[in-house]
C-alpha cells in the first residue's frame, strides 16, 4: 500500500526530468539514469546511477536530484536517494527521444 503523504512515482519522475546531466545537456530520466522510484514506509526511494562510476559531476547530479525531490515530500517523510551500479548504465537505457538526439542506433 502506498503512503498518501509521498508523491507517486510519476510525480517524482517529472521532478527528476528537471535535473540535467551537465556533461551531455539532457535530463537524467531520458538518459536512463533513474532505475526505480517507490514509496516504502515513510520514505520515497529513488535508485539511480551515473553513466560511469568515474563521472566527475556525480555529486552535483545527486544534489540536484535531491533538490528536485525534497519539495514533494510532506513533513516527516524521508528521501532515500540511492546511487547504484547494477545494472551498469548503457546507452540502450536512454529514452527513444534521447537516442534520436544523440543519434544512437545501438548494435548494428
Amino acid at each position: 500500500m502506498t503512503n498518501p503523504s509521498l508523491p507517486d512515482p510519476e510525480t517524482a519522475r517529472a521532478a527528476l526530468r528537471r535535473v540535467i546531466d551537465p556533461e551531455v545537456g539532457m535530463n537524467i530520466v531520458d538518459l536512463g539514469l533513474v532505475y526505480r522510484i517507490a514509496a516504502e514506509g515513510d520514505a520515497l526511494v529513488v535508485e539511480m546511477t551515473m553513466t560511469s562510476p568515474a563521472c566527475p559531476l556525480g555529486d552535483l547530479i545527486l544534489e540536484d536530484a535531491e533538490a528536485a525531490l525534497r519539495p514533494l515530500l510532506a513533513e516527516g517523510m524521508r528521501l532515500d536517494l540511492r546511487l547504484v551500479w547494477s545494472p551498469p548504465w548503457e546507452p540502450a537505457l536512454m529514452s527513444e527521444s534521447a537516442k534520436r538526439h544523440f543519434d544512437w542506433r545501438g548494435e548494428e
